[in-house]
């Protein structure tokens, strides 16, 4: 609708303009925060943490250091939205693959393999997040990543296991336990096929699953 001010509509068209121009440069910023990213999970994959400089990663971008600057506040802020980016890759991967309609033991099963299966495709992701987890330190020196930024996941897994034993699927045990061990026992399959990259991973990832199952479903229910 044509303003009594703006006869012409061209304050209106105007303002389409600016908002088209912005949205442009946001998609623009993404995108390259995002080509940042990826460069710093390659870099660190290849070079390791500790050589994994702003001007190494600014190197394998094909961008000048200035411009990493420009979006990241430094290293540690970079690290910390590759690490987010990362998880949200895989949380994406997972859950399209997930059904909260079936039950708690096909779930676990699903997940357990979901998340082994992403990572076959992601080495280099894979190798980046066990860099970051064993190197990165906050400033009084503790580990960024550990148990304690952890949390949402176990909070995630508990649900899960309240659900199967409301159910009757599982047995009764400590829900935070059994998602401590879970989540535990992922990382450690990660782990180990990180040094020994000849192993079965989706063979291993299998058996992870029948261990878990065995350990949490109910007596007399047979594996789903």
């Amino acid at each position: 609708m044509r303003s009594k001010n703006d006869p012409d509509g061209q304050v209106g068209a105007g303002a389409a303009t600016s908002e088209s121009q912005e949205s442009e440069r946001s998609f623009i910023e993404r995108a390259r925060r995002a080509q940042i990213i990826d460069a710093a999970v390659e870099t660190i994959a290849v070079r390791g943490f500790a050589k994994a400089s702003l001007a190494q990663i600014a190197e394998r971008a094909g961008i000048s250091k200035g411009v990493i600057s420009y979006h990241f506040a430094g290293k540690s802020e970079l690290i910390e939205r590759a690490v987010e980016r990362i998880y949200e890759g895989i949380g994406a991967f997972v859950g399209a693959r997930l059904d909260e309609r079936v039950g708690a033991g096909a779930w676990l099963r699903i997940y357990v393999e979901s998340v082994a299966e992403y990572m076959l495709g992601h080495q280099a992701q894979l190798t980046a997040l066990g860099e970051i987890f064993s190197h990165f330190r906050t400033a009084d020196g503790a580990p960024r990543y550990g148990v304690a930024s952890s949390e949402p996941i176990y909070d995630a897994l508990e649900k899960v296991f309240l659900k199967g034993q409301q159910s009757g699927e599982f047995r009764a045990f400590d829900v935070r336990v059994m998602a401590v061990s879970l989540q535990a026992s992922i990382d450690h399959m990660f782990a180990y096929w990180s040094a020994h990259p000849e192993s079965d991973l989706t063979a291993y990832a299998g058996e992870l699953a029948e261990t878990f199952e065995h350990a949490t479903r109910a007596d007399g229910r047979a594996s789903t």
